[in-house]
């Protein structure tokens, strides 16, 4: 006798597609385990008898994401660690809020590389029970993707789209079609209410290898500065020059510029000599930088300011808190940083 497929995992972490009126405005509410039966019983029959069987928990304490911290990652990696390890679910989904979900799912991707079930990450732009919500068909969406064996690695579902974890921006404050992928291509959609996957743009197909799980302790302090016309040596040294700061995230001008201010760049590079991990990237959202290749940009490089490349802020800075995390030498962090380990770059 055939042995019943596995069922999905989907944890709720609260979020929008979550939310409930109160008081002072939508807030996080539980019991919605509930609340998406039933609105999964409003789907037409034939959608309803072939979705993937799931589980539902709940995280202790539903959030809106913009209360999530690299604690909050740390943990929600180390759940689904933890049911991975269990091998009980065919794939994981996790509902999480849209202003910071982009951050959320770039940093599960850094700690949990090689992963051999698909992780989809979804939410919504309106709660659950409002008129014309988005949260039902996100959630649909996000179950038939999870349930696709041949997908193995964190990505965003949203608006019908599936895009890497690790390239994916929330674009928008209010329409659906809310997160972009600047600088990769999509690596699924739904057509017709079904998953259609495009494998060769997978990390399946890019980066095979066994579960290489890193779950440190996200104990890093990562600064991200933007530069504007007129930032002068002092403000940047505001930043930097304060013990605990490890880190910092660059976004410069255009292809890799920055100001030709000696006492400036000198301040990026006694931060670098002390050990602070740099790097840098474009303000623009498209594209990718090339440090070095303006003489205007010479100076970071001079300075030791790595080149984020096209990477999205989110995985960069997240890619920065891992590896300061970790047990590792400057130089293995900085050479790692320059890695792609969950194609980020």
């Amino acid at each position: 006798m055939a042995q019943p497929p596995l069922p999905l995992l989907v944890i709720y972490t609260g979020g929008t597609l979550g939310m409930l009126p109160s008081a002072t405005g939508l807030a996080p509410a539980g019991d919605f385990g509930q609340r998406l039966k039933t609105a999964l019983a409003s789907l037409p029959p034939a959608r309803q008898a072939d979705l993937p069987p799931f589980e539902l928990i709940e995280t202790a304490q539903p959030i809106d994401s913009s209360a999530a911290t690299p604690a909050t990652w740390q943990a929600l990696a180390n759940l689904i660690a933890d049911h991975h390890t269990a091998q009980r679910h065919a794939g994981i989904v996790v509902l999480h809020g849209t202003d910071t979900l982009a951050w959320s799912a770039a940093s599960l991707a850094y700690q949990l590389q090689g992963i051999d079930i698909p992780v989809v990450v979804t939410g919504a732009m309106l709660p659950l029970e409002a008129e014309d919500s988005d949260a039902l068909g996100n959630i649909e969406a996000a179950l038939r993707f999870a349930a696709e064996p041949g997908f193995q690695e964190v990505a965003v579902s949203f608006a019908g789209k599936l895009l890497r974890a690790t390239r994916t921006r929330k674009w928008q404050t209010r329409a659906l079609d809310a997160f972009t992928s600047p600088n990769y291509p999509p690596l699924g959609e739904i057509v017709d209410h079904r998953p259609v996957l495009y494998p060769s743009r997978g990390l399946a197909e890019q980066q095979r290898g066994a579960p290489r799980f890193e779950l440190p302790h996200y104990h890093a302090n990562v600064v991200r500065i933007t530069l504007w016309p007129g930032i002068a040596a002092w403000q940047i040294a505001a930043w930097l020059e304060p013990p605990e700061v490890q880190g910092a995230l660059l976004e410069v001008w255009g292809g890799g510029n920055a100001p030709d201010d000696p006492e400036l760049l000198g301040v990026l590079a006694r931060a670098s000599g002390e050990g602070k991990l740099l790097a840098a990237l474009s303000q623009c959202p498209h594209g990718g930088i090339e440090i070095g290749h303006y003489a205007a940009g010479r100076g970071l490089a001079d300075a030791g300011v790595l080149c984020a490349d096209d990477m999205t802020p989110e995985a960069a800075l997240t890619k920065l808190v891992h590896l300061l995390a970790q047990p590792l030498t400057d130089d293995q962090r900085r050479n790692r940083f320059l890695t792609p380990l969950a194609g980020e770059r």
